[in-house]
């Protein structure tokens, strides 16, 4: 619900923030938002409270195992590119006006979002029934050979590098750019300006910049954090060759752990807008008076149809 407001706050165009940059928190939320329904709401809640569902059934199973992967790598990649969006947008003057457009932004949205998908085709062929009843094939488990053919390992590492050790080296690299470059520009238009010798002038640029800079680190800084400790265990795991079969309880709730807060980034970036942008929380707060003041006419006139209803049958009889 808190995602589905937040795309609605963001289309709306009034949180003062650039076209491009509502574009690209537009598709991380939608992204989120699909993370969540995908991985929480189909896998996790139905596969617990709902064993025996059409979920498992081995093609949808199959094809649900296809779309958790995707929008994961949705998520995750949508984050770099605004990234750099917001690298080029502060670093790299000439580039920004070429770069930093609508046009340019929908190209890179929608390449990365086919690339990341048709990357995850080959999930499709890992997966094997785990039993047929009534000659329907039922549950969803990795064949074999996907644990010891050169071309599967292959591709579990090219997976893993592709989210996230890939991204987390591409977000800590180009937010150490950016700060670079922030400081030395500061720096420079402090003595330009002469507030090196005691002046206190306010600078809109500056302003905007350190807006733009809080987002950007704020955001990115979380999935870092949030995904900090599945990288650890994915190093862990290789390091040292224990078969996650094999865990110990410690090791078993630290994986555990990682994965919760891992799917925790699908649903942290709200709380970032509102902690970070002034006219996002006011736009959001307005957007959840109007679902609410919407919910309450509703009910009311569901209230009054059915009161006319009864009035009426009583003036029948």
């Amino acid at each position: 619900m808190v995602n589905l407001l937040t795309i609605v706050t963001l289309s709306r165009g009034k949180c003062g923030l650039s076209t491009c940059t509502t574009r690209y928190l537009l598709t991380m939320t939608l992204a989120d938002l699909l993370v969540l329904i995908t991985e929480v709401i189909l896998y996790r809640i139905c596969y617990y409270y709902f064993p025996g569902s059409f979920l498992d059934i081995t093609p949808v199973c199959i094809v649900l195992a296809v779309l958790i992967h995707a929008t994961t790598d949705w998520s995750v990649w949508f984050t770099i590119t605004f990234t750099f969006d917001r690298f080029v947008a502060i670093c790299c003057q000439k580039l920004k006006r070429k770069y930093c457009t609508e046009q340019t932004s929908t190209v890179v949205l929608a390449v990365t979002c086919i690339l990341f998908f048709f990357k995850n085709i080959p999930f499709y062929f890992i997966f094997e029934p785990v039993q047929i009843i009534d000659n329907a094939p039922w549950g969803c488990d990795a064949k074999l050979i996907y644990y010891t053919e050169p071309w599967w390992v292959a591709f579990d590492w090219f997976v893993t590098v592709s989210a996230p050790l890939l991204p987390f080296a591409l977000i800590l690299f180009l937010n150490a750019l950016t700060v670079r470059h922030i400081f030395v520009a500061s720096r420079a238009r402090k003595r330009l300006r002469g507030q090196n010798k005691g002046e206190n002038r306010s600078d809109p640029e500056m302003e905007s910049r350190r807006r733009s800079v809080i987002l950007l680190f704020t955001l990115s800084g979380s999935f870092i954090l949030l995904w900090l400790m599945y990288v650890m265990e994915f190093l862990y795991y290789h390091i040292t060759g224990t078969d996650p079969g094999d865990y110990n309880v410690s090791e078993y709730i630290f994986i555990k752990v990682a994965y919760i807060l891992l799917i925790l980034s699908c649903c942290s970036n709200t709380f970032i807008y509102v902690v970070t942008q002034s006219k996002f929380r006011e736009q959001f707060k307005s957007a959840v008076k109007y679902s609410l003041t919407s919910i309450i006419q509703l009910l009311k006139n569901i209230k009054l149809r059915e009161a006319k209803r009864q009035d009426s049958s009583v003036s029948c009889t």
